[in-house]
């Protein structure tokens, strides 16, 4: 079959594309920014890319009328927590005028549980895209789905923040609160068994996995695989504010996904059971189960998505080709140069910066600005990297996002998303055998240009330290 992606770079729809090309269907693969193609969908004969924006119904244009199936896996994509509802409900929308004028016969959506009466605003939120989605045109098939559990899941790694970082936790009351969680697995298999299914066609369904627990239960079955002694009190006092900083503060969420998540954590999330397993040969998999296989993904480092990935992890909401292009005029640089003796090597060292790995030098310093990035708002330096020595555009980096990152040409290009009064950039180039590392910040004002000046002092022995390290043998 002919199968339209969208969300082609995320968390889900990255996972889903090898499962597809393994069952022999052809992709469309929609991207909104042509400069962000995962890695999992370049250089694939059954593979072929589209640049669409589902808010700019111009660009729907480039979507076949041969597609017999879409997958439709859009969630979120404004970085401002108060204007996603209307943003999402024009995606939907558009999506489904178009695709009524193309050949589809089925639309697959991945949805939330909305069960309760009471339900956040991105559960809500859902459920209109789910209703907008609907057409006599093609027959829809809804997925509800609770909290998915896998390695680089947005769940799954705050809680494992928490737990990891914390012995002793004094939390909010909404840790008491009911849910079903279900493993990004299990998630994959019911997206990738029902396509042409007739009799899921026009219907929704909950899916989820055997247990019911609070997330205090979570944290606690999560402690148990990961073995550590943990306690946790929970306590009435924690305003929904106090609770999103508290988040903020301890785990790598932004600030606005934390405002999202306290709100969705307040209300149930708990399925109504169905035939679906049956229909579709699943059988979920237990809780402590899921998190011990996301635990073996992450040890052999094969975590192909991370929600750290996504720009809601971060302050970009812009094309990377608007960043790409590195200013000259108005601007302060710091450059170095070093000859290099060993390629391979330092590429390699490159490719590896950041993360568990650090910054080759002045690591405390480093630690320290992320510190302070996070005391004003920002995004710290706790999000890591997905990969331990890959990095592909559109990857998150620390504070950093990854702009360019070619191999055969020996560039990377890294734009920051920490809180400053401008705009930053990093890049590492290698010509002729010499490592060329330039720091390039334009300032915003009076207050950026003191800022420059300010850490100036700091740059010289910092990217000094750095570049040396990243030429010596």
């Amino acid at each position: 079959m002919k199968i339209l992606i969208t969300g082609t770079t995320g968390y889900i729809g990255k996972r889903l594309i090898p499962i597809l090309l393994e069952l022999n269907h052809q992709l469309v693969c929609c991207v909104r920014d042509k400069d962000r193609i995962p890695e999992v969908v370049k250089n694939n004969e059954n593979i072929s890319l589209i640049e669409v924006d589902f808010l700019k119904e111009n660009t729907l244009t480039n979507i076949p009328n041969d597609i017999n199936v879409a997958y439709y896996l859009i969630h979120s994509m404004s970085s401002s927590a108060t204007d996603f509802e209307k943003l999402e409900e024009k995606c939907a929308f558009n999506f489904r005028k178009y695709l009524e004028k193309t050949n589809i016969k089925q639309v697959v959506y991945l949805s939330g549980i909305v069960n309760d009466s009471n339900l956040s605003k991105h559960l809500a939120s859902r459920k209109r895209v789910e209703t907008m989605l609907q057409s006599n045109k093609y027959a829809l098939t809804t997925f509800r789905a609770g909290i998915i559990v896998g390695s680089g899941s947005a769940s799954f790694e705050i809680i494992r923040d928490l737990v990891e970082k914390l012995p002793v936790m004094i939390v909010p009351k909404w840790v008491r609160t009911k849910s079903q969680y279900i493993a990004i697995r299990d998630v994959l298999s019911f997206l990738s068994r029902a396509i042409g299914k007739k009799e899921l066609y026009n219907n929704s369904y909950d899916i989820f996995g055997p247990e019911i627990l609070s997330y205090k239960q979570m944290m606690l079955q999560f402690s148990e695989v990961r073995k550590f002694k943990r306690y946790i009190y929970s306590v009435p006092v924690m305003t929904p504010k106090l609770s999103s900083y508290w988040l903020y503060f301890i785990t790598a969420t932004s600030y606005k996904l934390a405002i999202s998540l306290v709100d969705s954590m307040k209300v149930e999330v708990i399925g109504k059971p169905s035939n679906i397993n049956k229909i579709l040969d699943v059988n979920p998999i237990s809780y402590k189960e899921a998190v011990a296989k996301a635990f073996i993904k992450i040890e052999q480092n094969s975590s192909v998505s991370s929600w750290k990935d996504s720009f809601v992890s971060g302050r970009f909401n812009k094309k990377l080709s608007q960043y790409i292009e590195v200013p000259h005029y108005g601007c302060f640089k710091d450059i170095k140069e070093r000859r290099v003796t060993n390629e391979a090597k330092t590429i390699e060292k490159i490719w590896s910066i950041g993360g568990k790995n650090g910054w080759y030098y002045g690591n405390t310093l480093w630690k320290i600005r992320g510190y302070l990035d996070k005391l004003f708002g920002g995004i710290g330096i706790r999000r890591g990297r997905t990969h331990p020595t890959k990095l592909s555009t559109g990857d998150a980096l620390d504070f950093w996002r990854v702009l360019y990152a070619n191999k055969k040409e020996k560039r990377l290009l890294l734009y920051a998303e920490m809180k400053l009064p401008g705009e930053a950039w990093l890049e590492f180039v290698i010509i002729e055998n010499i490592l060329y590392q330039r720091a390039v910040f334009r300032p915003h004002g009076l207050f950026g240009r003191l800022y420059w000046y300010s850490i100036w002092p700091f740059h010289g022995f910092i990217f000094n330290g750095m570049i040396n390290k990243l030429v010596r043998i």
